[in-house]
């Protein structure tokens, strides 16, 4: 149960300031549309619909990467997805934009400049500290309430994240309560049936805490990915190694060896893995081998049918199912088909259903299911990984300390 205030609890006709995360891609100086513009849409034609005034801040990027560019083009998405004017202004707390937030008057919508150009943005550090940052202390005089509706940023302990709930009254927006309610059911629901996890990616950083602290819940973890094939080496499989072009198993391997031999020693009833992969032969088509016999000659780059029609069997015969990380390279139609597949499944199956974990949730949309059709697809990334695990997130945890 959350115990947060929401957006629902706001009085009409507000100055708000709303934090969103709508973090993209970015391709040859081109900011990528994505799932985040919209969701992020739909709480803000929320506040408007109470008459609010909107003033938005957001990030893209860190300092030094190529993706580190200004919003100007994330305003423009965002109009698109509101049908409503958003007016940029390049500048996040200087005289520019506290002009501009003082012209702002009800149904208005101002996006604020990438926040991460704000010097006490960055780094991380406790909220008490965050909340005496200059972009705290000129932007919070000018707002009746803060909105905090990042989720996906909602395990970093920023300024925008952490600092305004320490000083103004601060309210969840629909996104990061949505958010928030789904992907915690795992850890606070009791269901009536088996729960499965479909737990791939690249990161086994990620995916051995899950296994651990999720053994409770989880009775079946569906391994595939990059995940998957190391916990086949660990389980003595001539995979998991890199070949040429490949540099994501060695260095895993060598950190994280012991645990997954470990954790598949404590839990082998539980992980279910792959019994077939599926790689790029020399004529550029998908070729499946089963493990008897298999050889890595071409990275691995997605789990065989075998093992997808497994898979999607165990998950129709779920009463809940969470996904975190892809089978496969989905993104290319080739190795689509083990996350398509058991995506499919959990869509028709009748269970509550959650699908995400970083890009995980571009499947839905690239291969077009219905949204309708899960529970909730998740547009978080790290805080989906540390929601799961029962690690505190900072967004969180400032903003039930003002219930």
């Amino acid at each position: 149960m959350t115990t947060f205030r929401t957006i629902d609890d706001i009085e009409r006709d507000r100055r708000l300031l709303v934090r969103i995360d709508v973090n993209a891609a970015v391709e040859d100086g081109t900011v990528q549309d994505s799932r985040r513009f919209a969701r992020h849409a739909e709480t803000i034609q929320e506040l408007l619909a109470d008459d609010h005034a909107i003033a938005l801040l957001a990030h893209q990027g860190r300092p030094g990467r190529d993706t580190f560019v200004s919003l100007e083009q994330h305003a423009e998405i965002l109009a698109g997805h509101l049908d409503h004017r958003v007016e940029f202004v390049p500048d996040t707390d200087g005289d520019d934009a506290l002009a501009a937030i003082d012209d702002l008057e009800s149904g208005d919508v101002l996006l604020l400049e990438n926040v991460r150009m704000c010097d006490g943005e960055l780094p991380e550090e406790d909220p008490d500290t965050k909340a005496e940052t200059d972009l705290v202390r000129t932007l919070a005089p000018e707002f009746d309430a803060y909105v905090g509706d990042a989720y996906s940023a909602a395990h970093r302990s920023h300024a925008s994240i952490v600092g305004f709930p320490r000083v103004m009254d601060a309210y969840a927006g629909r996104v990061m309560e949505q958010e928030y309610t789904a992907i915690t059911a795992i850890r606070e629901r009791e269901f009536d049936g088996p729960v499965t996890m479909v737990l791939g990616g690249t990161k086994a950083e990620d995916s051995i805490p899950i296994i651990e602290r999720l053994d409770d819940t989880v009775d079946r973890f569906c391994l595939g990915g990059v995940v998957g094939e190391l916990f086949l080496r660990a389980d003595g499989h001539d995979v998991g190694y890199d070949v040429a072009g490949t540099s994501r198993f060695d260095h895993q391997w060598e950190t994280y060896r012991d645990d997954l031999e470990r954790i598949l020693a404590a839990y082998r009833d539980e992980l279910f893995l792959p019994t077939d992969l599926a790689d790029e032969d020399d004529d550029g088509k998908r070729r499946e081998q089963t493990l008897d016999g298999i050889r890595k000659t071409h990275p691995f780059l997605d789990v065989g049918s075998e093992t997808a029609d497994r898979y999607a069997a165990l998950a129709s015969d779920s009463a809940a199912v969470f996904v975190k990380g892809s089978l496969g390279v989905f993104e290319d139609e080739r190795f689509a088909d083990g996350t398509v597949t058991v995506v499919s499944a959990i869509a028709e199956a009748d269970c509550f259903s959650v699908v995400g974990g970083g890009d995980t949730a571009r499947v839905v949309e690239l291969y077009g299911f219905d949204e309708e059709d899960f529970s909730r697809v998740s547009i978080a990334g790290g805080a989906y990984v540390r929601a799961l695990t029962g690690e505190p997130l900072a967004g969180i945890d400032v903003l039930e300390g003002q219930h």
